[in-house]
């Protein structure tokens, strides 16, 4: 089938209509007309291919909500008319069980093809989620349970939202644990709620002052300016864990000491250059660990979306057109929004 899509010709050329074609459903596959598809600076990264891995025409988008409009005969998980979720996972090669198990293990060929994005309509080249319509596979397809009115703040969770609910799970985030969050950006202010809702002690870390009271209001119960020596030397030694979602290259160093006796700091953001290395003492001299993860698979983003619908969190975001990509993606690279863009699929009428 045929269905209108923007997509980059190039990496340097902006975003425009292209109608593209959807494989017919299989026995196995679910349609899925497109209500939302959330911005992520991955899909700035692959359309311009700064990770030397694109296809064109590129098509991003992997951060999708919609509703159901068919279901293949072998299909048991769902039905027309269904609210479902499309994220970053689909279309990975599935050989390492990865995609179905909710382990964080990615192989190269998986990789390749998810950061092209939802669906695949031929080998190894993905096309996404600014679209109309995808056909996916149903293991790669995720039940939304928010309510209608929460559908554009829920879709950018299929990145952002599992992107920091994995290591926040997997590092045990919950009562007890004091946890800093550093950068309450598209990720951070994810991060940020999802750790306070497991119970846990939240300390937001960001550059500006003005971003205070932002923090506050996400569900930080402590705010600190990372440039304020006295604010962070007050804090050394003493948190569990340290999620970092700044895609900015810094100083590690200081957020180590923060950490406690086997603390780990963990990354999440991908910088555009290496961070300088860290101190070697600051590590051995406390079994303190810097670690790094990268989204979930399909089980664990299921379970994300379920804590997420029972305790009403989705994300904070800004609603466009279609036709304002490339403008919204300008205002991206300059750091010009409260915290994601969300493409609302029916303005491509």
């Amino acid at each position: 089938m045929t269905v209108m899509a923007y997509a980059a010709p190039a990496a340097d050329q902006p975003l425009g209509p292209l109608a593209i074609t959807r494989r017919e459903p299989g026995p196995n596959d679910v349609a899925i007309a497109i209500a939302w598809c959330g911005v992520c600076h991955s899909d700035l990264h692959t359309a311009r291919n700064e990770w030397n891995n694109a296809v064109y025409p590129v098509v991003p988008g992997h951060e999708i909500v919609g509703h159901v409009t068919a279901a293949g005969a072998d299909v048991t998980k769902f039905k027309v008319g269904d609210t479902v979720g499309v994220g970053c996972m689909v279309d990975s090669c599935g050989h390492c069980g990865a995609c179905h198990d909710g382990l964080e293990q990615f192989c190269e060929e998986g990789m390749t093809q998810t950061y092209n994005s939802p669906s695949s309509d031929a080998p190894g080249h993905t096309l996404g989620g600014y679209s109309q319509a995808i056909v996916v596979d149903q293991g790669f397809v995720l039940h939304v349970r928010h309510a209608p009115d929460q559908l554009a703040a829920v879709a950018p969770l299929l990145c952002a939202g599992i992107t920091t609910w994995s290591p926040l799970r997997h590092w045990n985030v919950g009562p007890g644990k004091k946890v800093g969050i550093v950068g309450i950006g598209g990720l951070g202010h994810m991060g940020v709620k999802l750790a306070r809702a497991l119970g846990a002690h939240v300390v937001a870390f960001t550059t500006s002052p003005a971003k205070r009271e932002e923090a506050m209001a996400l569900g930080a119960h402590e705010v600190v300016v990372s440039r304020n020596d006295d604010e962070m030397a007050a804090h050394a030694g003493s948190l569990d864990f340290i999620l970092d979602t700044v895609a900015a290259s810094h100083n590690l160093d200081a957020f180590v000491t923060l950490l406690k006796r086997d603390g780990t700091l963990c990354l999440v953001g991908a910088p555009e250059h290496p961070h300088p290395s860290p101190t070697v003492f600051n590590l051995i001299f406390g079994r303190r660990s810097i670690a790094g993860s990268l989204i979930g698979g399909i089980a664990e983003t299921q379970e994300m979306l379920d804590f997420c619908a029972e305790h009403g969190i989705v994300s904070e975001i800004e609603t466009i057109a279609m036709q304002d990509i490339n403008q919204a993606w300008d205002r991206m690279e300059k750091g010009d929004v409260r915290y994601r863009f969300v493409i609302d699929s029916s303005t491509f009428a």
